[in-house]
């Protein structure tokens, strides 16, 4: 079968075959208009069979262990016969474009277990801690039968609660005795949780991760729940501990039934897949926008303007965009 047609990529998917879906990743990752047009017809073929995992966003501060959690909670699964996939987005170099793509030798247990797909992606520039393609690789990855994806995102930042957005259970992880937690992360994330687990509560650390768990459960109570039928809990976990997440998984569970009783999940979904269209939509004209060629011609001249305050940047912007 030629690997320039959609039907190589499409039956590799759906039968499993790790290094097509490997391929089926890289194609959709490309900004080549060819490998867009092809990745376009390749995501038509699969999306029927996608949608039926448990889709998890893991966040947290920086040393906060989300890889050691992530390859704790996944071994788990994967023992038990789920098959896991974990999209694990690297910070991008500003310099560079490069990005550090650690995450396989991070979690070199779970890497190696055959029930699991590790894919490391580069953030890129995208806002909200995710890579811009995340979403099409996560129904690349239900389509080949994961159950259970889950995306690890960049850190905290205001801006990362995009994840929230295209995952069933948003969980924010943090750890006691790292200064004032509270500071440690935006309001905005805290809003946006389905569940805050405070990790590391194991050994000498078991009290301070108490206290802690103590004084979140206390700050979420001035928070509204985005959801009526759930209150977002205040857990503690153990990542160096055999089953030390297990109590996150059945919060998982929980929250997934009783969103499904409500007709809340649907909901969520629905609004998700909207969501999504119009953010390719944005992504969409700002490509065709820098592709235009009488638009290329006029930048360099109006950005000298901006630069020597010839003309607002008000005004420069509606120049470009009247070319369009």
């Amino acid at each position: 079968m030629d690997y320039r047609e959609p039907e190589f990529y499409i039956k590799g998917v759906l039968e499993g075959k790790r290094l097509i879906i490997a391929k089926t990743i890289t194609l959709v990752e490309s900004s080549l208009p060819q490998h867009r047009s092809l990745a376009a017809k390749v995501m038509e073929g699969i999306i029927a069979n996608s949608g039926h995992s448990v889709r998890l966003g893991i966040t947290g501060v920086p040393g906060v262990g989300k890889s050691t959690f992530i390859e704790n909670l996944g071994l788990d699964l994967a023992n038990q016969g789920h098959k896991v996939a974990v999209l694990a987005v690297d910070p991008s170099s500003k310099r560079s474009g490069g990005s550090i793509l650690g995450d396989k030798t991070r979690m070199e247990k779970l890497a190696a277990h055959e029930n699991a797909f590790i894919r490391p992606s580069p953030s890129g520039a995208t806002l909200g801690g995710v890579a811009s393609k995340t979403r099409e690789i996560m129904l690349i990855c239900e389509a080949a039968g994961y159950d259970v994806v889950l995306v690890e995102t960049v850190g905290v930042g205001q801006s990362e609660i995009s994840v929230a957005t295209m995952v069933d259970f948003f969980l924010v992880l943090m750890i006691a005795g790292a200064g004032d937690e509270l500071q440690g992360i935006k309001k905005g994330v805290l809003e946006v949780a389905d569940a805050i687990a405070i990790n590391k509560a194991d050994g000498d650390n078991a009290e301070r991760a108490e206290q802690a768990r103590h004084e979140f459960e206390l700050a979420m109570h001035f928070l509204s729940p985005v959801f009526p039928s759930w209150t977002t809990p205040v857990l503690k976990c153990s990542s160096i501990i055999e089953k030390g997440t297990q109590n996150i998984w059945k919060t998982i569970l929980d929250h997934r039934k009783k969103m499904k009783e409500t007709g809340e999940f649907e909901e969520k979904r629905r609004s998700q897949a909207l969501e999504w269209m119009w953010t390719l939509v944005n992504e969409g004209l700002k490509l065709k926008f820098n592709e235009n060629s009488i638009i290329a011609e006029k930048i360099p001249k109006i950005e000298a303007k901006v630069e020597r305050e010839l003309i607002s940047p008000t005004t420069a912007a509606e120049e470009l965009l009247s070319y369009f």
